[in-house]
């Protein structure tokens, strides 16, 4: 049959150019715009769509061939094993799990995205690469979280490169790779890597760098030095951060030179870098001018530290890294004494204060109220220099008052010094914080503990979540702790919560409907955990031979 001989069709049929308008009608409606070729009324509707239909095959009718573009080169093989069939099924399901739209209580369901991040981590641990089949699901989860994109990329392996330059959503597989996926030269070639050293992209010089100082940092240094002076500013601020891997002595006299770049971004990088070698010559003038800045007070009852701020910010104190303009609110001579406390060594306290050791130190009182500054200043030093007694001392004990006392910095300087620590010290540190103080403000040490958390902590966790539930505790507050306990605490634990799950008796003050939701809670936190024992197993089941391919350290995964 003649597509003009349709039923409904009018005659007078539009032009290619009406497209717009049948597409204008149809999101106004007929009783508002009447479609090109119809008559206002009650077929108008059936009309339109007719004319739609017939415009349709008109234009696809009429559309012309593109040319064929060239077939892209074939995907790069993948030399590590295959997932186990078991894990490849949940992989699966993971990526096809999307967080509910319609928010409110959860219920006993484990957030099956919220496994990933811990799954992909175990799967980079023993070397797996993904089914083919999984690679666009899982790009696009990636594209979707950012926190998954390392993680993510890294079991992808190199068709994550391939697939992202066919389809621009995954273009940030590019970016995320160094060099933009670019293959760098054999290493041992000298005239390979001035080549790209010279002629490069940016993406591909920082990787070549990155890649050089990782195995010779001489080597990248050198380079670097070589075409320095003719570097834009923002691209040496890049170069320069290459330099924290491997970051020693030799590199002190290139950062000197650093100290005078033209750009300020550039000096303070330097100026940092420099204040984490103690024994550097910046570190030694931080120390002569933090030296006279701090002092034992003998003339009092006990002994006491005295400050006196620096008056002005002088030009050597600038060349060295010192801001000297002050943020909004905050006093000058503060400002400047903070930087100049925070830059000198650490190993310059006790000599200036009487030999005593970084506990007795920060035990000691501090005049006119500067001992907030003082403290704090120590914990970026102690943090930048990663000198774990002096850490120690600045946590003090986690059963301490929250304020006041040896312990007297915020929780996000206490969460910094906690990571200079080694795992089962932070743990430690926690668990006992946690016992004394609860849950509420111990989110962010949580956030620096390695994964699974160890015994000790996984039951200071529960433990205050337990108390929480007995004293009819307002239950959503929790729910951030839950949520971390779902992801972080070991899957042994599940047995030991059994005896959680009971809907408890509700204090007369509990919030209503309080005991349903933790006993709801309970049963989400015992299934997701025998779900992760299970994604364990499955990655573990004829598993080949450890073989890392993942940057990120175990204990961060999760």
């Amino acid at each position: 049959m003649s597509l003009t001989n349709t039923p409904s069709v009018p005659a007078d049929a539009p032009a290619p150019s009406a497209w717009e308008e049948l597409v204008t009608a149809a999101l106004l409606g007929t009783d508002r715009r009447t479609p090109p070729g119809c008559v206002p009324g009650r077929e108008a509707p059936v009309t339109l769509l007719d004319t739609a239909a017939v415009e349709t095959v008109r234009r696809r009718a009429g559309l012309k061939p593109a040319r064929a573009a060239g077939r892209p080169d074939p995907a790069p093989e993948d030399l590590r094993p295959v997932l186990p069939p078991a894990a490849a099924r949940r992989l699966a399901r993971l990526l096809a799990d999307r967080p509910g739209a319609g928010g409110g209580r959860r219920g006993t369901a484990p957030d099956l995205m919220e496994l990933l991040p811990q799954w992909l981590a175990t799967a980079n641990d023993r070397g797996f690469a993904p089914p083919p089949e999984t690679l666009p699901a899982l790009l696009d989860a990636a594209r979707g979280r950012t926190d998954l994109r390392p993680s993510a990329l890294t079991f992808a392996g190199p068709r994550a490169v391939w697939l992202a330059r066919l389809n621009p959503d995954w273009r940030f597989a590019l970016r995320a790779t160094p060099g933009g996926g670019a293959a760098l030269p054999y290493l041992d070639d000298p005239a390979e890597v001035q080549q790209l050293w010279q002629e490069g992209l940016f993406a591909e010089r920082v990787a070549l760098l990155s890649a050089i100082r990782a195995r010779e940092p001489a080597a990248a240094r050198e380079l670097l030095t070589a075409t320095w002076p003719t570097e834009r500013a923002e691209d040496r601020l890049m170069f320069l951060d290459s330099l924290r891997t491997g970051l020693g002595p030799q590199d002190e006299p290139f950062l000197e030179q650093a100290l005078a770049d033209r750009s300020r971004n550039v000096r303070a990088t330097a100026a940092e870098l420099l204040s984490a070698l103690p024994g550097s010559a910046l570190a030694a003038r931080m120390a002569v001018r933090a030296g006279t800045c701090v002092a034992l007070d003998h003339t009092r009852d006990a002994p006491t530290i005295s400050v006196e701020a620096p008056h002005e910010c002088d030009a050597g104190m600038e060349r060295d890294g010192v801001v000297a303009k002050a943020p909004a609110g905050r006093g000058e001579r503060s400002w400047w004494f903070g930087q100049l406390v925070e830059a000198a060594p650490l190993g310059t306290w006790p000599g200036r204060l009487g030999g005593r050791t970084p506990a007795e130190i920060v035990a000691l009182p501090v005049t006119d109220g500067w001992q907030g500054e003082l403290h704090a200043a120590w914990c970026r030093a102690a943090v930048r220099q990663r000198d774990g007694e002096w850490a120690r001392a600045l946590l003090g004990s986690p059963s301490a008052p929250e304020a006041g006392g040896p312990g007297a910095v915020s929780l996000a300087e206490r969460a910094k010094l906690l990571g200079t620590l080694g795992a089962a010290e932070r743990a430690e540190w926690v668990a006992g914080f946690i016992a004394t103080h609860g849950l509420s403000e111990a989110f962010q040490l949580l956030g620096v503990c390695a994964v699974p958390w160890s015994g000790p902590l996984g039951r200071a966790v529960v433990d205050a979540l337990n108390i929480a539930r007995d004293e009819g505790s307002y239950p959503w507050s929790f729910s951030g702790a839950m949520g971390l306990a779902e992801r972080c605490l070991d899957p042994a634990e599940a047995s030991r919560l059994d005896g959680l799950l009971a809907i408890p008796d509700e204090p007369e003050d509990a919030s209503p409907g309080a005991g349903g939701y933790w006993a709801e809670a309970f049963q989400r936190l015992v299934t997701t955990l025998r779900l992760r024992a299970a994604m364990i197993e499955e990655l573990e089941s004829s598993s080949p031979p450890p073989h890392r391919t993942s940057t990120q350290p175990p204990e961060a995964a999760g």
